[in-house]
């Protein structure tokens, strides 16, 4: 577009050329002999007001100020069309001011404020730098994977200076740590201990760094934590307890060597709370005494562990978990077959 196009009245198009000819100094042309031009950097964020000064005397005629090829101000008139640009009001006699306000990266560039005085053209030229605070642009989303998979994560962010990224993982233990720096974070064989929230952070140094999250969930098979055996009197209530750690949680079934329990029936009660089985007698009886089995499934596996209701003096493992129920080899076939129909 044309300078015409940028005036706020078309009729003072035809002075425009005039102007230029007394006393405009376009940026990036070189100062011509005698004049005096004075340079400066305004550096300013994006959004806030750029004061643009220009100092004059009692001896300068004319004065107006361009931006490239578009007059903003010639004397008090305004010539252009921006709501923005305003003229400082009140500013000291020897002081030509301008205000561009809310600025925008297309306000980056060049300025010149021209000044006639004795027919002697100088200028004053400003380069307006904008800068803007990091801002991130595009992310990954939350992502789930089973355990030995490879993850994938991206972050994008723009600012003025380039936006610096970096990323920390926070696990579901409260672990913290820094990751990686960069746009991609690469996971490779990722294990239960990389599940968790991954931070992305954007800065420039402008302003508050951008900080956006991805969550990481792994899916990994039952793991039994906590199967410890039992001494309890009988007529005594008494509470067999089985924990797993598992995503997705893991679903408990409770066996007596080779026979599935059910909740309520032969006096007892499977209580599940969370990664939490527990499996209550509400009246020990001599025939309660003997090998239980936890079994922890989900879609990723199953696992079981041994424990005993013991009475009084028996003798027992203090630990109470194994690996196989004592009884056989049959449960774990037939717990495998339920498993396998179930899932």
């Amino acid at each position: 577009m044309g300078i015409c196009g940028y005036l706020a009245v078309p009729g003072k198009c035809l002075v425009v050329l005039g102007l230029k000819l007394l006393f405009l100094v376009p940026a990036g042309v070189p100062a011509r002999s005698g004049d005096s031009v004075v340079k400066d950097n305004i550096t300013v964020r994006q959004g806030d007001s750029a004061v643009l000064k220009c100092n004059v005397d009692n001896k300068v005629s004319r004065v107006a100020w361009l931006n490239r090829t578009t007059i903003l101000f010639a004397g008090s008139e305004k010539w252009s069309l921006d709501p923005r640009v305003i003229l400082m009001e009140n500013t000291a006699v020897t002081e030509y001011s301008i205000k561009i306000q809310n600025v925008d990266v297309h306000d980056e560039g060049p300025y010149v404020c021209s000044i006639l005085t004795n027919k002697k053209p100088k200028s004053t030229r400003v380069h307006l730098i904008v800068q803007v605070p990091a801002r991130i642009t595009n992310i990954s989303k939350d992502v789930t994977v089973n355990e030995g998979s490879n993850v994938n994560l991206m972050c994008l962010a723009v600012g003025r200076p380039e936006a610096n990224i970096i990323w920390k993982h926070h696990s579901p233990r409260g672990i913290h740590k820094f990751v990686t720096e960069g746009e991609h974070v690469e996971l490779k064989a990722v294990t239960k201990e990389q599940s968790g929230s991954y931070e992305c952070i954007a800065s420039n140094d402008i302003s508050n760094p951008d900080v956006r999250t991805v969550q990481v969930t792994v899916n990994y098979p039952p793991f039994i934590s906590k199967a410890r055996s039992t001494g309890t009197p009988v007529g005594q209530k008494g509470v067999l307890q089985c924990e797993a750690s598992a995503v997705p949680r893991a679903d408990f079934e409770w066996y007596k060597e080779d026979r599935r329990l059910f909740n309520g029936l032969n006096g007892v009660k499977i209580e599940n709370q969370g990664k939490q089985s527990m499996l209550v007698f509400f009246n020990v009886s001599e025939e309660d005494y003997g090998n239980y089995t936890c079994v922890a499934m989900n879609t990723m596996g199953i696992t079981n562990a041994s424990i005993i209701l013991y009475g009084p003096g028996a003798m027992h493992d203090v630990n109470g978990a194994a690996v196989l129920p004592r009884c056989s080899i049959c449960l774990l076939v037939t717990v495998t077959l339920l498993y396998l129909l179930k899932f």
